[in-house]
């Protein structure tokens, strides 16, 4: 008997042909989020869900249940970031949690340069401009912005995805600055041109572009938060494609309201798709909805990974991309 799986949203066709083909899948053509009361029920009735960041399984959805009532034995994660899933949780029914790392860090790497520039060169306010039939002509002093090519570029976490955004910044011969809560290894970067700083305060204070690349969760909510933004210099820019949490909305707003920075690009937000509203106001922020990974080469490369890590798993191999408890 094939293992049951349901994807929770709906994804890539070929990705959907090919778990059609391995096991008794349940999809999602609505491709509406499941409600949490849908996801623990589900934990009953499936042998893997397949989820997405849009699913939150926290606590709530675990509770009061015994090890030996769930069927699920494991949640392929559809995404590199899991913070949405509560770990402790899971692991306390036995659950094997999966990610799918690496196939996304250049499309990921690619938006955050991408915002950076928007940001500096103010693209999404000319193109505004020219939608709404208001320019009138090139003039000297039109929509001035700033220069990128051999600013200092900031990383906060240099993992994958902050070693592919570092690749990038050294095409516009950057100073690329980062900090990571363990060391880095000096051939690591010598590889990037890169120097790693002793803190978030000298990153902040240092950097033209600060670009975050960290994990999510609990440990990470608010890192950014109103005392280090107040660290960066008034023609700086916050660029956000790691988790909306990382950021205090509030703090934020603020200080671009305020213009203590020259401004943001964000492609992830708290609370997702219900962003803090003030933003729509702001000329000086960049808004993407989650475009991260949003290519047709990722996509279909992290529905394969996550076939990958339950196929391994249900024939008892250990799945390629299992995600540890650290805590």
């Amino acid at each position: 008997m094939k293992p049951s799986v349901l994807v929770t949203r709906k994804w890539p066709t070929s990705v959907e042909k090919k778990l059609a083909e391995l096991f008794d899948v349940t999809l999602n053509s609505v491709d509406e989020p499941l409600s949490q009361a849908q996801m623990r029920n589900a934990l009953f009735d499936h042998d893997a869900i397949l989820t997405t960041v849009t699913d939150k399984l926290d606590a709530s959805v675990f509770d009061g249940i015994k090890p030996s009532e769930v069927k699920t034995r494991i949640i392929g994660n559809y995404g590199v970031g899991f913070s949405h899933i509560d770990l402790a949780s899971a692991k306390r029914l036995g659950i094997v949690v999966t990610n799918t790392p690496d196939v996304l860090s250049e499309c990921t790497a690619d938006i955050a340069v991408m915002l950076m520039l928007m940001a500096a060169r103010r693209a999404g306010e000319g193109e505004r401009e020219l939608r709404n039939g208001e320019w009138t002509g090139w003039r000297p002093t039109h929509m001035i912005g700033h220069k990128v090519s051999q600013k200092t570029f900031g990383i906060v976490g240099f993992g994958r995805i902050g070693k592919a955004a570092a690749q990038r910044a050294r095409g516009f011969d950057m100073d690329i600055k980062v900090y990571n809560r363990s060391r880095i290894a000096q051939a690591v970067l010598d590889e990037y041109g890169a120097t790693q700083l002793d803190s978030l305060d000298d990153l902040f204070s240092q950097s033209d572009f600060v670009s975050l690349h960290c994990p999510g969760g609990a440990e990470n909510t608010h890192l950014v938060n109103q005392r280090l933004l107040g660290l960066m210099k008034s023609s700086g820019f916050l660029i956000n494609t790691a988790r909306g949490e990382v950021v205090d909305d509030e703090a934020l707003i603020s200080v671009l309201k305020n213009n203590q920075i020259a401004g943001a690009g964000l492609d992830v937000f708290n609370n997702e798709p219900l962003i803090n509203k003030a933003y729509l106001a702001l000329d000086n922020v960049v808004l993407l909805p989650h475009l991260g990974s949003a290519t047709e080469t990722t996509r279909d490369s992290m529905g394969y990974r996550v076939i990958d890590n339950i196929s391994a798993f249900f024939r008892e191999l250990p799945p390629p991309d299992l995600v540890s408890l650290t805590k």
